[in-house]
C-alpha cells in the first residue's frame, strides 16, 4: 500500500509545502506550517468509509436511541445536561494534579469501558484505582499509542465508554510528526470523533494545558469535540470545580463542585455550606448569593486593605476579574466618597471558587468599604447587586432563588436592587455602626 501523501499547511493562510518551513514564504507568520494528510489514509479500524450514510428525518428517530447514560456521579451529570450523549466526545482539561484522570476512572468504574492510556502502565492504573478504593469490574485497559490501534479495539469491542488519556499522546503514523504536535492532536482528534459518531460509543479525552492555561494543540480542537469540560482548583485548596465552556446538549453555566479525598473525587451535596463553613465574621467579609446555571450558591467574599508603603497602590484579585475590581474601586473613591487613593487592595473568593457574574459587584464594594472602615456587616445580612459607574444599584437575575437559597442559610436581612438606589446608600445600610460587637 502506497504511503499517504502529507504536506505543511501554513493555519494562518493556507500556504502549503511539501516540507517543514519555519516561516510561511507567503504570509511571513513563524512556525505555523503544520503537517497535515492530503489524502485520508485506509485504516484497519473498520469503519465505514464516508458517504455510505444517509439522510435521516428527525421527527422518525425514537426517543429510546436519544437516551443519555449516567455516569453515576451526580455533579458530573449536571454539567453534561442529565447524563451521557451516545456518540458524543467530551475533552476533559484542567491543570497537572487537578483529578482529571482521577475523575474520569471513577467514571469508568461506575460504567465500565475501555481505558486508552498512553502515559501509565496497566500496573500502575490498577494502583490508583486501588488507593482509591475502586473495584471497576466492567474496565478494561490498553495501552496504547497509536490512534488507528485504539479505534480498532473500539469498533471490536463496542464498550460502552471509552477514556482516552490523553490527546497529547495518541499519534497516527500516516503522519511523521511526533505526538503531541498540532498535526498529530489535530488528526488523532478527528478519528477519534469519527469513531464516536459512528459507533455510538461516547469517548471522553484528557487535555494538557499550556503554561498560559489554555488547551495543549490546535483550537480547532475544542470546535471538533461536543462538548469543553474544565476542572478548576489548585493545591491548597480542597474544592474542585467542574465547568462546561462548550456543551452543544446541554447548558454552559452550570457547574459540578467536588471535595479531593483519598478516596478520589467526592461530590460536594451542599457547597453553600461547605464554602461557609470556616467563615469568621469580620471586618472585609460579605457573603452573597451567586448563580452557577440553575443552582445558587452562597459564597464568601473577603477584602483586605492596607497603606502601601511602595508610594503606587497594589490591587490584586482571586476568583473575581481583576478589571471588575479596579473599576468598583473607582467608583467607591468618586460615588461613596471613600479614600482608597493610598491604599493597597486585596479581594478574594473564599474557598477557590471563580465567579464572573456582575451580581457580586455590591458585594465587592462592601467588602472593601468593610475592610477600609474597619466595621463589619450588620449580622445575618447579605447583599446582592450589580453596581454602575454611577453608583447606583441594578437589578439581577434569579433574585428569588438567590434570597431563597440565603434564608436557608439564616440569612434574614438583604440589600437588593430596589431596596436601595446607591452605592453610598447601601453601605450606610451595611455596615454596624463603629464599636458594635458582631
Amino acid at each position: 500500500m502506497a504511503k499517504t501523501q502529507t504536506s505543511f499547511v501554513c493555519q494562518t493562510c493556507g500556504y502549503h509545502s511539501p516540507q517543514w518551513l519555519g516561516r510561511c514564504p507567503e504570509c511571513q507568520t513563524w512556525n505555523s506550517l503544520v503537517e497535515t494528510l492530503d489524502e485520508q489514509a485506509p485504516t484497519s479500524s473498520g469503519l465505514r468509509s464516508p458517504g455510505s450514510s444517509k439522510p435521516q428525518s428527525l421527527n422518525s428517530l425514537s426517543k429510546s436511541r436519544l437516551q443519555r447514560l449516567s455516569s453515576g456521579i451526580g455533579e458530573l451529570d449536571r454539567v453534561l445536561g442529565g447524563g451521557i450523549v451516545p456518540g458524543s466526545v467530551v475533552l476533559l482539561s484542567g491543570d497537572p494534579g487537578i483529578g482529571k484522570s482521577t475523575l474520569l476512572l471513577q467514571l469508568g468504574a461506575n460504567i465500565g469501558g475501555l481505558y486508552v492510556a498512553g502515559e501509565e502502565s496497566v500496573e500502575q492504573i490498577k494502583l490508583r484505582a486501588d488507593r482509591l478504593g475502586l473495584k471497576a469490574p466492567g474496565l478494561q485497559v490498553l495501552v496504547e499509542t497509536d490512534v488507528d490501534a485504539a479505534i480498532s479495539a473500539v469498533t471490536t469491542l463496542l464498550p460502552k465508554l471509552v477514556i482516552a488519556d490523553s490527546i497529547q499522546t495518541l499519534a497516527t503514523s500516516d503522519l511523521t510528526s511526533s505526538a503531541g504536535s498540532v498535526g498529530q492532536i489535530r488528526e488523532s482528534a478527528a478519528r477519534l470523533i469519527r469513531a464516536a459518531k459512528q459507533t455510538q460509543v461516547p469517548i471522553f479525552l484528557i487535555g494538557h494545558v499550556t503554561k498560559e492555561g489554555s488547551i495543549a494543540g490546535p483550537k480547532v480542537l475544542e470546535h471538533l469535540v461536543d462538548t469543553v469540560l474544565y476542572l478548576e482548583g489548585d493545591e491548597q485548596h480542597l474544592f474542585r470545580i467542574l465547568r462546561a465552556t462548550k456543551n452543544r446538549f446541554g447548558p454552559t453555566d452550570e457547574i459540578g463542585v467536588f471535595e479531593m479525598s483519598d478516596q478520589g473525587m467526592t461530590e460536594v451535596k451542599d457547597p453553600s455550606a461547605a464554602f461557609l463553613a470556616e467563615r469568621i465574621e469580620a471586618p472585609g467579609s460579605v457573603v452573597v448569593p451567586t448563580m452557577e446555571g440553575s443552582r445558587p450558591l452562597l459564597v464568601e467574599i473577603q477584602a483586605l486593605t492596607t497603606g502601601s508603603s511602595i508610594g503606587i497602590p497594589r490591587r490584586s484579585a482571586l476568583g473575581v476579574d481583576y478589571n471588575r475590581v479596579q473599576l468598583l474601586t473607582a467608583v467607591l473613591q468618586k460615588r461613596a466618597g471613600i479614600a482608597l487613593q493610598s491604599q493597597d487592595i486585596f479581594v478574594n473568593v473564599a474557598g477557590g471558587i471563580k465567579i464572573t457574574e456582575p451580581a457580586i459587584d455590591l458585594a465587592i464594594c462592601l467588602a472593601i468599604a468593610s475592610a477600609n472602615l474597619g466595621r463589619p456587616l450588620k449580622p445575618g445580612l447579605t447583599a446582592i447587586g450589580e453596581v454602575g459607574l454611577l453608583g447606583e444599584i441594578r437589578q439581577v437575575r434569579s433574585l428569588d432563588k438567590r434570597l431563597a437559597e440565603a434564608r436557608k442559610r439564616g440569612y434574614k436581612q438583604f440589600i437588593t436592587p430596589g431596596k436601595v438606589a446607591s452605592l453610598r446608600q447601601a453601605i450606610a445600610l451595611a455596615l454596624a455602626p463603629r464599636g458594635e460587637e458582631v
